[in-house]
């Protein structure tokens, strides 16, 4: 009897912990376009692979309010499963128990999975829906925050690290998925924020609602906290299956390969079309990506913040690499605070994941202006410029255009060890522009000139042919070939394969300062 009735416990103990906060809560969820923890679950992993941990895990605490019944589980959900076959940890915070808030209990519960994580060498993805912190539990929840505030630090560049939020994410909870690799935002249903708009009515006297405030395309266009945006739960985790595709499980490991019958020779002829005879001529450097690209295919990533720059991954004869681009279709591809930060934090995941470099250049400088002055862009410029330089994975540049002044020298150049450099013959390199150089060289020659229009136009062509053009580079060894743009695609293919095999290490220092 003894046996059976434990039997009953354990069957009764996990119908609790299945059905989380209740019916009602459950109905609620769905009533506002949200899934449940476990529904998220299900749709991230592969069927039938999800193996839960401390199911039972229940809140010793009870004053205050507190359900004299804790209920079971305790706001989170937590264990490992597999994405595409490759085992990934998963914590999934359940808005139906309290709010999903962080109690002592299921905080340990959270640090027991990014310890296992760690050991094992597997991604961890949170999918976040909570309140905060829970009150009645005072320093108990914030110090477990902190707890895994320290493991968020100690996996970081170690495992790579994915934060989704698909509901409320305030106060402290927000610096979890801050020191995270990559963030998802649900939009309409989630919000990131320090202080709220009541706190902030209450100080600032500003009016504010939480979407303006913190909501998707806030963190995603404006403050570059998030990465990603997706309409609901379903397309956010749809989203977090492809970017695993793209990078490995640890900083040990390769990331997946993916055959592919894409020819590793097929002639890039479309690039030629794409670049203007005119320099001063916009284009999309993301059609010159997908014509390099295995079938076309780009995965973007922050695409709606620092636009004139574009990272993201693709696969060059089935292997994953990392892709770095200036956009000349935004600020004519000027580097300025937003988007050398965006491209450097993009270069750091990648050189701590093994994943190569492509760097796609055509940068006429850094954006002027007192704003950006005033907003540091000396400082946010130099992050890249850290950044392509600490990077040991193979790196290889294509110079399709402009490529001027400390720019050219920030955007992957040879002397930043960057082991293969390619230019198209139309390329600019130099301090600068012709025409300004020109007008800077030769004043007052064109100050005096006749026809100083016709003046300016020669001397401009003889500027550009002496000092601008590609091969004054090649002389020097500075590119390592002058391309067509029809054999980018089997170019890049071939030094991939030759570099497969590289090493390369930095001084040995405990860490360097990057410019923060």
């Amino acid at each position: 009897m003894k046996y059976e009735s434990r039997f009953k416990e354990l069957v009764e103990r996990e119908r609790k912990a299945l059905l989380g906060g209740g019916e009602a809560r459950i109905a609620r969820q769905h009533q506002v376009g949200k899934l449940t923890a476990r529904e998220r679950i299900d749709l991230l992993l592969d069927p039938n692979s999800f193996q839960e941990l401390d199911k039972l895990v229940v809140s010793k605490r009870n004053d205050f309010g507190v359900e004299t019944e804790p209920p079971v589980g305790d706001g989170v959900v937590s264990g490992f499963g597999t994405v595409d076959g490759r085992t990934v940890y998963v914590f999934a915070q359940d808005f139906t128990v309290s709010g999903g808030s962080l109690s002592a209990a299921n905080a340990r519960k959270i640090v027991k999975i990014m310890d296992l994580a760690m050991k094992v060498g597997a991604p961890i993805i949170s999918l976040n829906d909570s309140g905060g912190a829970r009150i009645q539990e005072g320093v108990r929840s914030l110090g477990g925050y902190a707890d895994i505030f320290l493991r968020n630090t100690l996996a970081s560049g170690v495992v790579p690290q994915i934060s989704a939020i698909m509901g409320p994410c305030a106060g402290g909870a927000v610096y979890s998925p801050a020191l995270t690799d990559f963030i998802f935002m649900v939009q309409d249903t989630a919000y990131m924020f320090v202080t709220g708009p009541d706190v902030i009515k209450a100080v600032t006297h500003e009016v504010v609602s939480k979407e303006e405030l913190g909501g998707a395309m806030t963190h995603n266009k404006t403050s570059g906290v998030a990465h990603f945006a997706a309409q609901d739960d379903r397309a956010c985790i749809a989203m977090i299956r492809q970017l695993l595709g793209y990078i490995p499980s640890n900083n040990l490991s390769d990331a997946p390969y993916q055959a592919c019958d894409d020819p590793e020779d097929r002639e890039t002829t479309g690039i030629q079309t794409l670049l203007p005879e005119n320099p001063n001529q916009p284009y999309d450097v993301k059609k010159v990506i997908a014509e390099v690209a295995d079938k076309g295919r780009f995965f973007e990533v922050q695409p709606h913040f620092g636009k004139s720059i574009v990272v993201g991954f693709c696969r060059l004869g089935g292997r994953s690499v990392g892709v770095v681009a200036n956009q000349p279709a935004h600020l004519a591809g000027a580097l300025d605070i937003n988007s050398s930060t965006k491209g450097a934090r993009f270069v750091r995941f990648c050189d701590a994941f093994n994943i190569p470099l492509i760097t796609f250049e055509d940068v006429p400088g850094f954006l002027p202006g007192t704003q950006q002055e005033y907003g540091g862009i000396i400082r946010h410029g130099a992050k890249l410029l850290y950044a392509f330089s600490e990077a040991t994975v193979p790196k290889i540049t294509v110079i399709l255009r402009k490529a001027y002044g400390g720019a050219y020298c920030v955007m992957a150049s040879k002397h930043l060890r960057t082991d293969i450099n390619f230019a198209y013959p139309t390329a600019e390199i130099a301090v600068m522009g012709s025409e300004g150089a020109v007008n800077i060289l030769f004043r007052r020659e064109l100050a005096e000139a006749e026809d100083a229009d016709k003046r300016r136009r020669e001397l401009t062509d003889d500027y550009q042919e002496r000092f601008a053009s590609p091969f004054i580079a090649a002389e020097e060894g500075y590119i390592d070939e002058v391309i067509e743009p029809k054999d980018t695609r089997f170019k890049l293919i071939r030094a991939l394969k030759m570099l497969n095999e590289k090493r390369e290490e930095m001084p040995p220092k405990k860490h360097g300062n990057i410019p923060l």
